[in-house]
């Protein structure tokens, strides 16, 4: 039996996964594109799991007359996509997205023009940048950290 955690921006909302999950989507719907804001909603199904919501519990928006979509209250984080197939949770809200890579892609009528140019852009890490670099290594992060803690919220940001 697989066990995965995951949870919102902020923590203020964490679930855990049991069980073996199912098919692995990105999704280029317009309703997918504005309830993640970006280019493609990315979702594995855990129909036939039992999803166990660890802190907190996410808030809904009924998207359509056939499914709602579970959002963090506190931060907004996309969390949840429930339809008359099951649930579905966001890949990306797991704390290791990589275990849930899209096996196959939807919506593709609504994909973005420039969707397919986006691994072809020049990259650079985010410290290459000598311009914000000074700028970028004083910040301190406030995001939940990609694993459970005991308390919460965290003090002073760190667990």
């Amino acid at each position: 039996m697989t066990t995965l955690s995951g949870g919102c921006q902020c923590g203020a909302v964490r679930f855990r996964i049991h069980g073996k999950l199912g098919e692995s989507s990105a999704c280029y719907c317009r309703m997918c594109q504005k309830a993640s804001a970006s280019h493609a909603l990315i979702l594995v199904s855990v129909r036939g799991n039992e999803v166990e919501w660890t802190r907190g519990e996410p808030a809904w928006f009924q998207s359509s007359n056939a499914a709602r979509r579970g959002f963090c209250p506190a931060c907004g984080t996309p969390l949840a996509y429930d339809a008359p197939d099951g649930l579905s949770l966001s890949v990306v809200a797991l704390d290791d997205p990589e275990t849930c890579p899209p096996t196959i892609a939807y919506g593709v009528e609504g994909k973005l023009s420039f969707c397919d140019s986006i691994p072809s852009l020049p990259e650079r890490n985010t410290m290459e940048d000598a311009d914000a670099a000074g700028f970028l290594a004083t910040l301190e992060s406030f995001q939940h950290p990609d694993h459970d803690t005991d308390r919460w919220p965290l003090e002073n940001g760190h667990d």
